[in-house]
């Protein structure tokens, strides 16, 4: 039985006359009967080519095993395959295995070019890191690129919930931050003389975006970059306002 279910419509055209496409999407826990191969594409699509650097079957199996936590979503029954999913593990509690030693790993690695990014993760991800209370979950979200985004809300409330149940049975599903890796490309020069040209058009002092800006894939993942920048806003005042003695 689904957890819960969602209607979406698609115009198969731009005139408001045209035929709607009604598709019923289900929301399901993860399967391990199923869902295994999928999940293995999804980590090809966000990852691309660095793929190949971290261990995608483990990172598969460590998902499917925790069942209570996590949505994906389908159109065709439990049986079909996955359209979409999110779920969170927990690196401290996994850094055995194989796939969290090599997510931390290309963390470390790619944040190099970036000192603050680096500084974080190597407080929270180096040995030292995960020795300590403070627990990183790793938020594994990503879908097809024709799946309407607004199956993405019900999803993070779901996982909300199943987070709170989960802490309730003590067990570790309690972070103290959320590691989120975000698919993006960068606008070219084509691109950028395109929205240039639109912008005068419409007389706009400057178009909305330039050459060499990165663009999230998923929309949502701009929504969750600039919330966690203000709540890590709101820490640092905190913090300056009550220091640690």
């Amino acid at each position: 039985m689904s957890k819960r279910k969602q209607q979406s419509g698609q115009n198969d055209g731009e005139d408001s006359d045209m035929d709607i496409d009604q598709v019923d999407f289900d929301f399901f826990d993860p399967d391990p009967e199923v869902d295994y191969l999928a999940i293995k594409t999804f980590s090809t699509q966000l990852w691309q080519g660095d793929a190949a650097q971290l261990d995608i079957p483990d990172m598969a199996e460590l998902i499917l095993a925790q069942p209570e936590v996590g949505t994906t979503v389908k159109s065709d029954g439990k049986e079909s395959d996955p359209l979409s999913i999110l779920t969170v593990i927990n690196l401290h509690a996994h850094q055995s295995r194989p796939f969290v030693k090599t997510l931390v790993e290309y963390a470390l690695k790619g944040s190099r070019g970036n000192d603050k990014a680096h500084a974080a993760f190597q407080e929270l991800l180096g040995p030292a890191g995960l020795q300590s209370q403070k627990h990183v979950g790793f938020v594994f979200s990503e879908r097809f690129v024709n799946m309407p985004v607004q199956t993405v809300p019900p999803m993070y409330r779901m996982l909300e919930e199943e987070l709170s149940w989960a802490i309730e049975s003590n067990k570790p599903f309690k972070f103290s931050h959320l590691l989120f890796l975000s698919r993006t490309y960068r606008v070219s020069t084509e691109e950028a003389a395109e929205l240039e040209e639109r912008a005068n058009k419409r007389q706009k002092a400057t178009p909305s975006l330039k050459e060499n800006d990165l663009i999230p894939i998923h929309p949502e993942d701009e929504q969750i970059a600039q919330a966690s920048e203000r709540l890590a806003q709101a820490v640092h005042a905190i913090d300056e306002a009550y220091p640690a003695s």
